[in-house]
């Protein structure tokens, strides 16, 4: 009878831990999208000082600022990005990525400048 009293237990267990799992799962996901997010977010973020950068770069030497950002993006970035540049700043911004649609969208800003504050050129 003690051996019958300890099968019936195991089931009971075996029933929970599957409960448990679906309970969890949910989190898990979730979880694992706020990441996904993150890691569209910091990309955009790079690829938008990077292409400030660019955009600095061919202010100073008096190239196309815009043409340069524009070429230094990745191309799923190039139709939005917002880019504007005075003197030897330049900003750009663009709308990151979403994981899901429904998720809010998140703009990045990179800013870069050449020249230095103090106004001298062969620092």
């Amino acid at each position: 009878m003690a051996a019958l009293g300890a099968r019936a237990t195991i089931e009971e267990e075996a029933g929970q831990a599957s409960v448990s799992f679906v309970a969890v799962v949910p989190g898990l996901v979730i979880l694992a999208l706020a990441m996904v997010q993150f890691v569209l977010a910091g990309h955009a973020a790079l690829s938008a000082a990077n292409a400030a950068r660019a955009a600095a770069r061919a202010s100073y030497t008096g190239s196309d600022p815009a043409d340069a950002a524009r070429a230094a993006l990745p191309s799923s970035f190039r139709e939005r990005a917002e880019i504007s540049a005075r003197g030897d700043r330049a900003e750009v911004e663009v709308e990151a990525p979403r994981a899901l649609p429904f998720l809010p969208v998140i703009d990045v800003t990179g800013t870069a400048q050449l020249a230095p504050d103090d106004g001298i050129d062969d620092g």
